[in-house]
């Protein structure tokens, strides 16, 4: 899979150090794996829900912090639409953002 942006990432772990572990082995597993559906995403990560649009929310650091991405199946891609603590999630709508 290819993600866009990895810049997001590091700009949040640069802010929350003790997410960078979690995230950077996020990155890492996304970008090798070959996901076709969410089901795909789901027999790896238990804990990942699926909302409206194609996202999907990651919970990181035993559910610290959440991420939440769009998927494109079909080429490939994942755009990653926001990374927070639960008090910032809890203000956005998650199915819009």
């Amino acid at each position: 899979m290819r993600i866009i942006a990895r810049k997001t990432i590091i700009d949040f772990y640069t802010l929350h150090p003790d997410s960078k572990n979690a995230l950077e082995a996020w990155f890492f597993e996304a970008k090798q794996a070959k996901w076709n559906s969410f089901n795909c995403i789901k027999d790896r990560y238990r804990s990942a829900s699926l909302i409206a649009g194609n996202r999907v929310i990651f919970n990181i650091c035993g559910n610290k912090y959440r991420l939440i991405v769009k998927i494109h199946y079909t080429v490939g891609l994942i755009y990653i639409r926001f990374i927070g603590t639960h008090k910032e999630y809890d203000k956005i709508n998650a199915a819009e953002v």
